[in-house]
């Protein structure tokens, strides 16, 4: 074919000849399009407004077996991401460029929680987003992100390593009236389950934890600097003691491992939110049937000696027809009262159980939810849904499944699948973070990248956790995938604020 012809078949039917052409099984060379395939499209109604997912665009991953630069198996990094600010570029031959920040949680704890430092990780990547419908080889697939380790940031809070391992004591510092989850009377380190990851303006990081549920301001060096608590009705209690243990079910406050999971900010950073992973105790928590209602937070952070809780509301997580919680595992700011969340049960590689039935990317909206911050229900005590029952005055956010991740046909395009058999290309059970990334198409203007990593709970069979070896009997890769979405109610900008591009 002329090169001319060439030229007009790719404009009439929206393909071009990538620079660099992905194999795959059916072809030699493939022809890529340009954008997604309609066929491939998904959209929803939220508010009046129409949001698409246009498809899964991209897979990569990081071997189960990599090392970080201290020597321990890097791996649970998908525990949350976040495009460091002032990366992510768009390139001419339609790649996309960018590092990311990423956050393990407590260490290999599969046993039992470890003194393992908590820390975050820098990955460098590149994107190559694929439309097409023909699928690609598991091999091939993982051409379209590629994914590269390069540095490791340790954590520290008051001059001292901070600690995965289970929190038997705590205190308040000098000037504060915090109580922190420390791993012992005798070794006073702060004991952290990090969980959430958002990076500031100003160069800091905020990390969310599930011991306490707190959010700490991390500097680029890891020293924690500040705390945000959430109310009282939050705080683990037992006899009415405060205490973080995650071995033991307190009588109020956060479930065990059910702490502040989701985090995300505004593109100014003036506001932080998070969310709780589940119900409180005293709301149902600690029971998959009851557990449903959800605390979400925001604080004014505008100044940082008065951190502020402005609002609070419920969000119903998603539930299966037993009917069974899908916990949340992250959210992403859209707009000040949209934001992404992603829910999902903990089946698929790294589970006993391989087949996978929910994990979403969905949409929940507090416009018309009641604000319950700084009322009686931030008591210790305090429940807006006893027994995991709502109360008929408290209206609760709107819930809306978006990007369901458990999808045969967007998986097969890329070489992966739910269910058996089980091996590198079934897809992996803890789906944990969302980034979000501008796509640059002027002719859909409110499309974005959509990034998602899967926690793999250090999961090696050639593993190192604080200098020794271990083997958890299996290999789960640290996968990402990359999904294209409209999302007409994200203020078009926001997000390129919020990257610092």
């Amino acid at each position: 074919m002329a090169t001319s012809k060439l030229a007009l078949f790719s404009v009439l039917f929206g393909i071009v000849l990538n620079s660099t052409p992905v194999h795959s099984s059916q072809s030699p060379e493939l022809v890529r399009r340009a954008s997604p395939d309609p066929s491939l499209s998904t959209s929803i109604t939220v508010g009046g407004h129409t949001f698409v997912n246009k498809g899964l665009v991209a897979f990569g991953l990081i071997p189960t077996e990599a090392k970080d630069s201290y020597g321990e198996t890097l791996g649970g990094f998908g525990s949350s991401i976040a495009i460091q600010r002032g990366t992510f570029k768009a390139r001419n031959d339609g790649t996309f460029t960018g590092k990311f920040v990423v956050l393990p949680d407590r260490g290999y704890n599969v046993e039992s929680p470890v003194d393992w430092q908590n820390r975050f990780h820098y990955l460098s990547f590149t994107l190559n987003p694929y439309y097409n419908t023909t699928s690609l080889s598991f091999t091939d697939a993982q051409q379209t992100l590629k994914l590269q380790y390069l540095s490791t940031t340790l954590l520290t809070f008051k001059d001292k390593p901070t600690s995965g391992a289970d929190p038997t004591f705590s205190q308040k510092y000098s000037g504060s009236s915090i109580q922190y989850p420390l791993v012992a009377a005798n070794y006073t380190h702060l004991t952290a389950d990090t969980e959430g990851l958002v990076h500031s303006p100003d160069g800091n990081f905020w990390i969310s934890d599930e011991y306490a549920p707190y959010v700490y301001q991390v500097s680029p060096k890891g020293k924690i600097l500040n705390t945000i608590a959430p109310p009282d009705a939050a705080i683990p209690r037992i006899g009415g003691k405060v205490n973080f243990t995650s071995l033991t079910n307190p009588d109020t406050g956060r479930a065990p491992n059910q702490g502040m999971e989701g985090l995300t900010a505004s593109p100014s950073g003036d506001r932080v939110y998070g969310l709780l992973q589940s119900a409180l105790m005293q709301e149902g928590g600690g029971n998959k049937t009851t557990n449903r209602y959800a605390r979400f937070f925001k604080w004014n952070v505008e100044k940082l000696s008065k951190i502020r809780l402005d609002e609070e509301y419920v969000v119903p997580l998603p539930q299966s027809s037993k009917p069974e919680t899908y916990a949340q595992s992250e959210i992403h700011w859209m707009n000040k009262d949209q934001f992404l969340v992603l829910a999902r049960d903990g089946k698929g590689n790294g589970d006993s159980n391989a087949k996978a039935a929910y994990k979403s990317i969905d949409i929940f909206d507090v416009s018309a939810a009641t604000n319950i911050a700084n009322t009686q229900y931030d008591d210790a005590t305090g429940s807006v849904a006893p027994g995991g029952q709502l109360l008929p005055s408290i209206t609760p956010a709107t819930y809306t499944p978006f990007v369901q991740i458990v999808n045969s046909t967007q998986l097969a395009r890329f070489g992966l699948h739910n269910d058996k058999p089980v091996d590198r290309t079934l897809i992996a059970a803890k789906w944990e973070s969302i980034a979000l990334a501008p796509v640059n198409d002027h002719k859909y203007p409110d499309d974005y990248f959509l990034f998602t990593f899967a926690d793999n709970d250090f999961m090696t069979q050639n593993g190192i956790s604080m200098g020794k070896p271990y083997n958890a009997t299996v290999d789960v890769d640290n996968q990402a995938l990359v999904y294209r979405v409209t999302l007409p109610t994200v203020k078009r900008g926001s997000i390129e604020r919020a990257l610092g591009i």
